[in-house]
């Protein structure tokens, strides 16, 4: 997959399929737009290209209401990576960019730029200087212009509309089932380890510290996770999202992940954490001792979560 920056395709000059969206958490209804995409470039031997954002349209608009991304640009590409997306335009968000027509979007961005031949949208979809155009107006252009439009209906699951704010909600509640459901596959967060201030090892519960792209996450508390290490292979574990109220409340929110039974050098190293059950809310404890008695319980749930679920090799599952 070729990722490019801007709308005007520098590799590939061939005509495209294009569609266009934040694709932020590349979830199941951005699955099914993607099918579609990736279908129609190979019955008609088009490039499969999809133009995305950065930063998302609402961080630009209102930084501090924006919502918590799903996820990072550099998870976004490698989930439209693996649904089979040829290209890549990652357009920098600007207030000149905001402020294209309607016509001149449809022009310079699609025919021009990233030579669309054909083009699938959601059936949502809004374009234009102040969110003017819809799927209908962007039919009316592709006529003039040369290019197609298809809107892909919305996907529900169990009557709820598949998108981004509804498994937001569903990680704020603490529903990772459900949030999995939505997502197709775990929520995750992928980032490098940090140098900490080591509480954790004194506590006799070493932490991995994941260095945070963006803040706020879509979760915070103690979750049971897998955490996914270089080579491919998955280790348990405990992870705490927030800001450890009983070590002094840190200014931004942290992902500190306790491996179980781990051993060995992790900084500087990329992992990525699959969140499968939230354990419970972040507290603030009297002292030192409450708070290590109530991590060794949080890693006795974890054992026995993943003895119980079979999610990995277990030893030394806690029982009461």
């Amino acid at each position: 997959m070729r990722v490019f920056r801007g709308f005007h395709r520098p590799v590939s000059r061939r005509p495209a399929v294009v569609s266009i969206g934040n694709f932020d958490g590349v979830h199941r209804g951005h699955a099914a737009l993607i099918a579609e995409l990736v279908s129609a470039a190979r019955l008609t031997d088009r490039a499969a290209v999809v133009m995305t954002f950065e930063p998302h349209p609402r961080e630009f608009f209102s930084p501090s209401a924006a919502p918590a991304r799903l996820s990072t640009l550099r998870e976004k590409l490698i989930a439209l990576f693996a649904l089979g997306v040829d290209e890549v335009s990652v357009v920098h968000f600007n207030a000149a960019f905001a402020g294209y027509s309607m016509s001149r979007f449809a022009e310079e961005v699609l025919r021009d730029g990233l030579k669309a031949k054909e083009v699938r949208v959601g059936h949502d979809f809004r374009f234009g200087a102040e969110r003017a155009g819809d799927c209908e107006s962007l039919a009316r252009e592709g006529e003039r212009l040369g290019f197609s439009v298809r809107a892909i209906p919305k996907i529900c699951l169990s009557d709820v509309r598949v998108s981004s704010s509804a498994v937001r909600a569903a990680l704020k509640a603490g529903d990772l089932a459900w949030a999995e459901t939505l997502l197709g596959r775990p929520y995750s967060v992928s980032g490098r380890v940090g140098r900490g201030q080591r509480l954790g090892r004194s506590l006799g519960f070493a932490t991995a510290n994941i260095v945070l792209r963006h803040i706020p996450l879509p979760l915070s508390g103690v979750f049971v996770a897998l955490v996914r290490l270089p080579d491919g292979s998955l280790r348990e574990a405990v992870v705490n999202v927030g800001v450890r109220p009983t070590l002094g409340a840190a200014a931004r929110p942290l992902l500190e992940a306790h491996l179980i039974d781990f051993q060995g050098d992790l900084y500087g190293v990329l992992l990525t954490v699959e969140f499968i059950q939230k354990l419970r809310e972040e507290m603030k404890f009297s002292d030192l001792a409450a708070l290590k008695a109530r991590i060794a319980q949080d890693v006795c749930h974890a054992r026995d979560f993943f003895a119980a679920k079979r999610y990995l090799p277990t030893q030394d599952a806690c029982r009461p």
